[in-house]
C-alpha cells in the first residue's frame, strides 16, 4: 500500500519529497495509517490533534493515544482543545460544521507557525464515495458528484487511492494499533446513515458498489474538466464589467445552467438562480440577494454588485465658486458643472441620495417632475439610479448632480452674482 500511495502522491502532484507535512492525527485507523505511510516514504512530518470535548473520556483517550504514538515515532505533536458545543451555539451551526471550522482554522495556524508546506488529512476512497452519495441526496451539480478532491489549496489527501479495508489490512500487517471513534458506529448523523445503512443496502444489490462509484467519480472528474472549460468560455461571452448580458446568455446552449455557475460562487443557491432565470424576460427591477452580493434585473443586463453599507457610501465632492455676473458670462455645457443665481441658491445647502417622491423642476421647464420618472426617461440602469445624488437648497432640489439643474435657481436677466458648482 505504501507504493500505491507514493504513486498517487506523484500522479496528483500533492507535494514534494523535500516538503514538510502537517498530518491531521485523530488516532483513528485512517490518520494513523497516513502518518505511518508518510514516515515510511521518507517525508518529514509533524502531527496535529484536536480534542473537541464531545465524547468525554473517549476524547481524552484519543489524545493520550496520539501522544504515545508520536512519542514512539519521534514526531512532534501539536494538541489543542475546543469547546465545540459552545462554538456551534454561538455561530448557529451544526456540531459537525463547528468541528470542521475549528480544526481547519487551527491546522492553518499550526502550519504557518511551524513552517509546514501542506496539511495532510486522511480521507480515503470510502469517504469520497460517501460524499458523492451525500451530495446526490441533497441535490448537486456535476462538481458535487466528484467526491472528495485530492488537493484543495494547502489541504492534501494522499489516501484517496485506497479504501478502509486496505487501510485496516495495512495496519494489521505492520502491527500498529489505533483507536475507534464510537460515534462512527452510531446511526446518528447523515453521513453515518449513508455508511451504515445506505451503502450496505446498495451492496446487497451490487457487492462492488463502492468500487463502481469510485470509478464513476474518476470518470466524472474528466468530464468535469470539459464542462469547466465550456463554462469558462461561455462566461467570457456573457459577463461584462457592467453585468450579465441577458440576450447573449439566453442564446447560449444551456443558459440556466450557465447562470447558476456564474452565481453559485457568489453565494446564490440553485433556487435563487432558477428564479433569476425566470425573471430575465420580465420587467426590470427584480432584486435577488446572497449574503454578500445582489443581482438586479435591468433592461439589458443582470447587474451583479457587492452589497455595500449605504452609510459608508461617500457623497460626491463639490467645489463652489462665486463671482459677479456679466452679460458675456457663458454657462458651460458640461454635466459636471452647474451654474446658479447666487441670490436664489441660499443656505443651507446639503447633499444626499434622492428618494422616492422627490421632485424638481428640470431646467427649461415650468412644471415639477418626479426624479424617478426623469431617471427612467433617461434610461439609466437601476444601479446608476441608486447612485444618483442631489444638491439641496433647504427642502428644494437645486441640482440632480451630473444630470440637470432645477429651473427655479437658473440664471436670468436679473442675476447679479453666480455660483459655479463643479463635481470633482
Amino acid at each position: 500500500m505504501q507504493q500505491q500511495v507514493a504513486q498517487y502522491i506523484d500522479k496528483e502532484k500533492l507535494f514534494l519529497q523535500e516538503e514538510k507535512v502537517l498530518v491531521a492525527l485523530s488516532g483513528g485507523a485512517d490518520s494513523v495509517a497516513l502518518l505511518r505511510i508518510l514516515l515510511s516514504l521518507g517525508y518529514t512530518c509533524e502531527a496535529a490533534h484536536c480534542n473537541f470535548r464531545l465524547r468525554g473520556e473517549e476524547s481524552d483517550r484519543d489524545e493520550a493515544f496520539a501522544q504515545e504514538l508520536c512519542q514512539s515515532l519521534a514526531v512532534k505533536l501539536h494538541i489543542t482543545h475546543f469547546n465545540t458545543q459552545a462554538y456551534a451555539e454561538e455561530k448557529h451551526i451544526s456540531i459537525e460544521m463547528a468541528a470542521r471550522e475549528l480544526r481547519y482554522n487551527w491546522f492553518n495556524e499550526v502550519k504557518e507557525q511551524n513552517h509546514c508546506d501542506v496539511i495532510a488529512v486522511a480521507h480515503h476512497q470510502d469517504d469520497s464515495v460517501e460524499t458523492m452519495l451525500l451530495n446526490l441526496i441533497r441535490g448537486t451539480g456535476i462538481n458535487g458528484l466528484l467526491g472528495i478532491r485530492p488537493k484543495n489549496g494547502d489541504i492534501v489527501r494522499p489516501l484517496l487511492c485506497v479504501n478502509r479495508n486496505e487501510i485496516i489490512a495495512y495496519l494489521k500487517h505492520i502491527k500498529q494499533s489505533y483507536v475507534t471513534d464510537s460515534t462512527n458506529l452510531q446511526d446518528e448523523y447523515t453521513r453515518n446513515k449513508i455508511r451504515l445503512t445506505l451503502i450496505p443496502l446498495m451492496q446487497s444489490i451490487n457487492p462492488s458498489i463502492k468500487e463502481s462509484l469510485a470509478r464513476t467519480t474518476n470518470h466524472l472528474s474528466e468530464v468535469a474538466k470539459i464542462y469547466s472549460q465550456s463554462i469558462d468560455e461561455a462566461k467570457e461571452r456573457v459577463v461584462t464589467k457592467e453585468g450579465i448580458l441577458i440576450d447573449q446568455l439566453l442564446n447560449e446552449v444551456s443558459p440556466q445552467t450557465l447562470l447558476y455557475e456564474i452565481l453559485a460562487p457568489l453565494g446564490f443557491n440553485s433556487a435563487q438562480a432558477e428564479d433569476m432565470f425566470q425573471s430575465l424576460r420580465g420587467q426590470a427591477g427584480r432584486l435577488f440577494m446572497s449574503k454578500e452580493w445582489r443581482a438586479i434585473k435591468d433592461r439589458e443586463l443582470l447587474l451583479i454588485e457587492p452589497i455595500n453599507d449605504e452609510n459608508k457610501t461617500t457623497p460626491p465632492s463639490l467645489t463652489f465658486e462665486e463671482k459677479e455676473y456679466a452679460p458675456d458670462f457663458v454657462i458651460p455645457h458640461k454635466r459636471e458643472i452647474a451654474c446658479f443665481d447666487a441670490d436664489k441658491l441660499k443656505q443651507p445647502l446639503s447633499i444626499r441620495k434622492w428618494k422616492q417622491g422627490d421632485t424638481f423642476v428640470p431646467f427649461g421647464m415650468v412644471g415639477k417632475k418626479l426624479i424617478s420618472n426623469y431617471l427612467t426617461d433617461k434610461k439609466l440602469s437601476i444601479a446608476m439610479k441608486e447612485q444618483q445624488w442631489v444638491l439641496c437648497c433647504g427642502e428644494k432640489i437645486a441640482w440632480l448632480i451630473g444630470e440637470r439643474t432645477d429651473n427655479r435657481f437658473r440664471i436670468d436677466s436679473a442675476t447679479k452674482r453666480v455660483i459655479i458648482v463643479t463635481l470633482s
